[in-house]
């Protein structure tokens, strides 16, 4: 791993994929060798006929429009970029120019590592709203939904009103157990954002609130 103090930093992602205990996972470049200037990350799945890179797009309010560059280092895929297929052996780079248009791969050979370098066109990174809530993911998988919701409130400070940061809110302080503020902050999330409804009704994070009536009238 790199050292903010020195000029340069190494990750060796054979290394990483050896010490990984799931069968597909992500390496956080951009955070373990403190990159600033664009994001980048590398996915890998172990399992051939499996997803390496998710079904996803880079206009979402969770996103800053990124262009991304996806280069396969390791192993083989099939993407799907706009309907298109592209078959991807060791050494192929895609570029996916609009952030809009939905890409996905699944990988074809066994321990597959795709590295992904994104970034907006016209202006300079930064980190995205995902991405600024710093520790959600962690404190969210340990089960510790007061330090995820208080790492979505810092992403909101950085993007005040954002609606995939309000969307997690409402998450968040559903399954505390604040009907109340999941409510509110679910509404102004799916207002802004409204494929954020059919996410909602199908979240087990919201399962506390399914026979609300006023949860029901938000979502349908």
């Amino acid at each position: 791993m790199a050292s903010t103090q020195t000029a340069y930093g190494v990750v060796s992602l054979g290394d990483r994929l050896a010490e990984a205990k799931d069968e597909r996972g992500r390496v956080p470049l951009r955070e373990d060798l403190d990159v600033g200037a664009f994001g980048v990350s590398a996915v890998y799945q172990r399992k051939a006929g499996e997803t390496v890179v998710p079904y996803h797009h880079e206009a979402g309010p969770g996103g800053d429009q990124h262009e991304e560059l996806y280069v396969v280092v390791q192993g083989s895929a099939t993407f799907t970029v706009d309907d298109d297929t592209v078959e991807a052996p060791q050494g192929t780079v895609v570029f996916v120019r609009d952030p809009a248009v939905i890409r996905e791969a699944t990988a074809t050979s066994t321990d597959t590592i795709v590295v992904a370098v994104g970034g907006p066109r016209g202006h300079a990174y930064r980190l995205t709203p995902s991405a600024s809530a710093i520790g959600f993911w962690d404190a969210y998988e340990a089960k510790d939904y007061a330090a995820a919701l208080a790492a979505t409130h810092r992403g909101l400070e950085a993007y005040p009103g954002n609606a995939n940061l309000l969307y997690n809110v409402a998450c968040m302080q559903s399954l505390l157990g604040d009907h109340e503020a999941a409510l509110t902050a679910l509404a102004e999330s799916v207002a802004k954002w409204e494929p954020y409804k059919e996410m909602a009704l199908k979240d087990d994070d919201f399962a506390s609130l399914r026979e609300d009536p006023r949860f029901r009238a938000l979502v349908d």
